[in-house]
């Protein structure tokens, strides 16, 4: 997403349309506009890049910057996985390179914290079976490396997440047990909105993802992902971005702090092992 925002940036500064690039570039307009949109990351190829920048007046060093991204995209297990639909694939490879991510949920648990059995659960539940529903779990099961591998988790939990039945009463259990176990860990924070708290002071749901890297700014990043049916808004202009960590910061000062949300796990535990 780095790279379509500065062959934005360089397109809107030489004021040039996508028509006008693509013909200075050599490639059609629906290529100029793919990488602009960051629609398939996986067909992203350097000298394409190398070419749409040029064509907009690049310096130097702006080119180069953007090859070497270019250059540096991974080709992760998630790429071409019939697991990890199309409008995914961007938010698994800002989980790679991203250094934090803060959850805003208040239907399911998400995905990043999902027991095995709770997660096939919710995919039954949306229609998924046979072969499918066993690769869309696995797929699920490690996303979840990346928490042991240096991404740091903040979540908010609306209550109603530890209320409503998914699966069945041991399914629930075991998934509220997991989320008490994982809240110990350093780098997991865990806070629930409890009902008693009244309306949210943000309405949906929505995932923040970032990196920060004073030395090396090219290499910072902040993402905002938005779910919807069959497809996913991702936000990278900075005042989305601002706007959105101010939202998780009023949820955050409205929802339980660390004891609090404890006691609740506790409890709605408890309710479904009676």
């Amino acid at each position: 997403m780095q790279i379509a925002r500065g062959l934005v940036a360089l397109r809107e500064r030489a004021g040039l349309t996508q028509v006008q690039v693509a013909e200075r570039a050599g490639c059609s307009k629906a290529t100029v506009s793919r990488y602009e949109e960051w629609q398939d990351r996986r067909a992203v190829k350097w000298a394409t890049v190398k070419g749409i920048a040029e064509a907009c007046d690049a310096t130097v060093e702006e080119r180069d910057a953007l090859i070497a991204m270019a250059r540096d995209l991974k080709a992760g297990w998630w790429v071409g996985n019939p697991a990890v639909p199309p409008w995914l694939d961007p938010l698994v490879s800002f989980e790679d390179m991203a250094a934090y991510e803060r959850i805003v949920a208040n239907t399911v648990i998400p995905g990043l914290l999902q027991t095995r059995a709770y997660a096939t659960a919710v995919l039954r539940g949306q229609g998924v079976d046979g072969e499918a529903l066993e690769y869309q779990v696995d797929a699920r099961m490690r996303r979840q490396e990346r928490l042991s591998k240096g991404l740091s988790l903040w979540a908010i939990l609306d209550e109603a997440l530890l209320r409503r039945l998914v699966g069945d009463e041991q399914i629930m259990a075991e998934q509220i047990a997991h989320l008490h176990e994982v809240a110990r860990l350093p780098s997991i924070d865990i806070q629930v909105l409890p009902f008693r708290s009244g309306p949210p002071a943000v309405p949906g749901q929505f995932l923040i993802l970032g990196r920060d890297d004073e030395r090396d700014p090219r290499n910072t990043m902040a993402v905002v992902y938005l779910e919807l049916p069959r497809r996913g808004v991702y936000l990278d202009a900075p005042e989305d971005v601002t706007a959105y960590k101010a939202m998780f910061d009023r949820l955050r000062a409205q929802a339980d702090g660390p004891a609090q949300t404890t006691t609740l796990l506790t409890t709605a535990r408890r309710e479904f092992t009676q």
